[in-house]
């Protein structure tokens, strides 16, 4: 019998080809995806999506959503408490549920850091993309026809140009070295809109484009459902 297993869910690539992953694998039945929201501005927490594209994606690949929303500005503390909360919401909707799945790649301390969160809580996290070679990951969701686009850009790391681009071969090939090609040192968050996954794609049309704490560079996606393309984000 498969193990029910919740999924942290940005809406970008890597918990994109995480889900996938879960649903491949027959020791596991993804109960949901869990998201952190920011209260104030209703939108997904570092990725900048609103919240509207947030819940018409989880629509789109047919699964229930756990929000944990975030008051900004606010503390770890009050991060770890909500996160919590939103782990007992889980546990009342799908009861005996204790897995929870990260997009993770490489980074130790963030891995470290998610085992002791959910730890203290009684559940356990997995990795279904850990050790993967993330330039072959990446060059993989293009080629296996997932679509992304770059919603948001840290400019100490890449330049800010790359921001609302689509995540696909040409910008793979023109990513500066010491970027990482997913993106896993924080360089580029993205979000996912059409696939094998989807059950049909986003209508996006993009809109302005702001830089943020002098740093982060954002550019919005907006629902466009007066667009019959479904890949109109590319335009």
């Amino acid at each position: 019998m498969s193990t029910p297993i919740l999924l942290a869910w940005s809406g970008g690539k890597d918990c994109l080809l995480a889900l996938q992953r879960l649903l491949a694998d027959p020791q596991w039945q993804v109960a949901g995806l869990l998201t952190t929201v920011n209260r104030n501005y209703q939108r997904v927490a570092m990725h900048g999506v609103q919240h509207e594209v947030l819940r018409a994606q989880t629509a789109a690949l047919g699964l229930p959503l756990v929000e944990v929303l975030l008051d900004w500005p606010g503390s770890n503390e009050a991060y770890e408490q909500a996160h919590a909360q939103g782990l007992v919401e889980a546990r009342m909707r799908w009861p005996g549920i204790r897995h929870c799945a990260f997009g993770d790649l490489f980074l130790e301390d963030v891995r470290d850091y998610r085992v002791r969160q959910l730890g203290r809580e009684n559940w356990r996290a997995v990795f279904p993309l850990w050790g993967e070679d993330t330039a072959a990951l990446s060059r993989r969701f293009v080629a296996e026809g997932h679509c992304a686009m770059l919603c948001c850009v840290d400019t100490q790391q890449l330049d800010a140009g790359y921001c609302g681009r689509a995540f696909d071969a040409a910008l793979l090939d023109t990513l500066p070295a010491g970027v990482d090609p997913c993106g896993e040192r924080g360089e580029f968050h993205t979000l996912s809109y059409a696939g094998p996954l989807f059950r049909q794609p986003l209508k996006l049309r993009r809109g302005e484009s702001v830089l943020r704490d002098g740093r982060f560079q954002f550019t919005d996606f907006l629902l466009d459902n007066s667009r019959l393309d479904g890949h109109a984000a590319k335009s």
